[in-house]
C-alpha cells in the first residue's frame, strides 16, 4: 500500500514540478500512510482533524496515538473542524473539507459503500460531484486508475500573468514592508499595484460620457424643433454626438483591459493586507474563506508563506501597533476620507441638478397646459419657444441624465460605504492603540483586515461588470 501511494505522489511531482502540499486527516490506515510518504518525499503536510485531539485520540490505542502525535508534530498546520456534534458528521465534514481544499484527490478505496457516514465512498462521491481530478488506488489489488484528469491544471494562468508583468519602476510609490516580508512579495505587490494604477481604464467616465453625448444629441434636436433652425450643421452635430456615444459603447465592450485592471487591483490589495500583517506572531486567518477564481492560487500562496513566517521574527507588540497604525490603518483612513470628500460633493450637485431640472420641467409643462387652456397673455415669440417647446423636451432628458450619472458612478452606495469604512477604521485605531495582548490585537487586526478586504471584494463584484452597462 505504501509503495502505491509513494508512486502516485512521485508521479504527480513529475507531471507538475514545483512545491506540493499534502492535505489529509490523520485517521488510522491510509491517512497515516499518505502523510508519511508525503513527508518522506519532501512535501509539506497540512492536517484536517475531524475532532479536537482529546476526542480524536479515542479512535486509537495508546501506542497508536503516540505515533500519531509524533506525526502531527511534523505537520505544517493542524486544523480542527468540529469541537462538538455527531462523530460521523465530523468525519464527513473533514473529508469534504479535504476535497474542497485540494487540487487533486488521492484515495485508497476498496470499491465498497461507506460503512457509516463519512466513509471513503462518500468522500469520493463528493469529489466526483465537484469534478475534482481523482487518483484511486484499489485497496485490494493496488491498481491505480485516474478520473477526470483533464480537470487538473498544473499551472495557474492568472498567477502566470501576474508573474509575467514587468517590474515596477524605482520611482513607483507602493506599499512598504515594515515587518520584513520576503522581498519577492513586496516586489510582486508593487508591480501589480503599478500595473493597476497605470492601466485603470476609467470605465465610469466612459459610461458617463455616453449619457452626456445622448443628452447633447437630444438638446440639438430639441433646439432645431423649438426654434425651427435650418442650419445644415445641426444634423451633423446630432450625428456626431450619437456616433461618439456608439464609439464609446464599442470601447466598453473591449473587456481585456478592464479584466486585467480589475484582477491586478484585487491582487495588489490582498498582497497589501499580507504585508501589513506579516509581523503577527501567529498565522493571520484573514482570507481563508475567500475563494475568488482570479486570485485563488495567489491567496493560497500568501497564506502558506504567512503561516511559515509566523513567529519566525518576533516584533514587539508596541512596535507592531505603531507600524500597523501608521502603515495600514491611517493610510486606509486617509484614502477613504479623501474618496468621501470627492464623492459627496458629486452626489450633492448631481442630486441638486436632478431636482432643479425636474421641477423646472414640471413648471414649464404646467405653464404650457394653462396657457393652452386660458391663453391668458401673449408671450414674446422667443419666450414661447423656450418655455413651451425647448424646455419641456430637454429638461426631462437632463433630469434623467443627472439621475443616470448618480447611478453610473454608484454615488449613493459609495458615499455610504466610505462613511462606514471611516467609522470602522477610526474604531480600529482606538482598539489597536488600547490593546495590550497579542490575542486581543490579533482579533482586532483580523476584523479590520476582513472589513478592508470585504470592501475590495464588493468593489470587484460591482466593477467587474462595469463595461456591460
Amino acid at each position: 500500500m505504501a509503495g502505491a501511494i509513494r508512486e502516485a505522489i512521485a508521479l504527480l511531482r513529475r507531471e507538475a514540478p514545483g512545491e506540493w502540499i499534502a492535505l489529509s486527516s490523520a485517521a488510522a490506515g491510509s491517512d497515516i500512510l499518505f502523510a508519511r510518504e508525503a513527508l518522506a518525499q519532501g512535501c509539506a503536510w497540512q492536517v484536517v482533524l475531524p475532532l479536537a485531539p482529546a476526542e480524536f485520540k479515542q479512535d486509537f490505542s495508546e501506542a497508536e496515538w503516540r505515533e500519531v502525535e509524533a506525526l502531527l508534530a511534523q505537520a505544517e498546520q493542524v486544523r480542527v473542524l468540529s469541537e462538538i456534534g455527531a462523530r460521523e458528521d465530523a468525519y464527513l465534514n473533514a473529508g469534504m473539507e479535504t476535497v474542497h481544499a485540494s487540487d487533486i484527490v488521492l484515495a485508497v478505496w476498496d470499491g465498497e459503500a461507506a460503512r457509516g457516514k463519512g466513509g471513503t465512498a462518500d468522500v469520493i462521491a463528493y469529489a466526483r460531484d465537484l469534478d475534482r481530478p481523482l487518483i484511486i488506488i484499489d485497496a485490494q489489488t493496488l491498481s491505480v486508475r485516474r478520473e477526470n484528469s483533464s480537470a487538473f491544471t498544473p499551472h495557474d494562468h492568472d498567477l502566470a500573468y501576474f508573474n509575467g508583468l514587468p517590474p515596477a519602476p524605482a520611482s513607483a510609490v507602493g506599499t512598504g514592508n515594515p515587518f520584513g516580508a520576503p522581498a519577492e512579495i513586496l516586489e510582486f505587490q508593487r508591480k501589480v499595484d503599478h500595473t493597476a494604477s497605470r492601466g485603470a481604464p476609467q470605465f465610469r467616465r466612459l459610461i458617463a460620457s455616453t449619457t452626456v453625448l445622448h443628452v447633447l444629441a437630444t438638446l440639438v434636436a430639441a433646439a432645431a424643433l423649438a426654434f425651427t433652425l435650418k442650419a445644415a450643421m445641426l444634423p451633423w452635430m446630432k450625428l456626431a454626438c450619437l456616433a461618439g456615444a456608439l464609439g464609446v459603447a464599442l470601447i466598453l465592450r473591449k473587456q481585456g483591459a478592464h479584466h486585467h485592471w480589475v484582477r491586478c487591483r484585487l491582487a495588489a490589495e490582498f498582497c497589501r493586507s499580507a504585508l501589513a500583517t506579516w509581523g503577527l506572531p501567529r498565522e493571520a486567518l484573514i482570507s481563508v474563506e475567500i475563494d475568488l477564481p482570479g486570485i485563488r492560487l495567489l491567496v493560497r500562496t500568501l497564506q502558506v508563506l504567512h503561516r511559515r513566517a509566523a513567529g519566525a521574527q518576533l516584533v514587539p507588540i508596541d512596535e507592531f501597533k505603531r507600524l500597523y497604525l501608521s502603515n495600514r490603518v491611517d493610510d486606509q483612513l486617509s484614502y477613504y476620507e479623501h474618496r468621501l470628500a470627492r464623492a459627496l460633493p458629486q452626489l450633492v450637485w448631481l442630486r441638486a441638478g436632478f431636482w432643479v431640472s425636474t421641477i423646472a420641467a414640471i413648471t414649464c409643462a404646467a405653464a404650457y397646459a394653462l396657457y393652452r387652456v386660458w391663453h391668458y397673455a401673449d408671450l414674446p415669440l422667443g419666450a414661447e419657444q423656450w418655455l413651451f417647446y425647448f424646455f419641456p423636451i430637454s429638461l426631462p432628458v437632463v433630469a434623467a441624465a443627472f439621475i443616470s450619472l448618480i447611478s453610473i458612478n454608484d454615488l449613493h452606495r459609495r458615499v455610504a460605504r466610505y462613511r462606514e469604512m471611516c467609522a470602522i477604521l477610526q474604531a480600529a485605531r482606538k482598539q489597536v492603540a488600547y490593546s495590550r495582548t497579542w490575542s486581543s490585537l490579533e482579533r482586532i487586526v483580523q476584523h479590520t483586515e476582513q472589513a478592508l478586504l470585504q470592501e475590495v471584494i464588493e468593489w470587484h463584484s460591482i466593477t467587474s461588470f462595469a463595461e456591460s452597462h
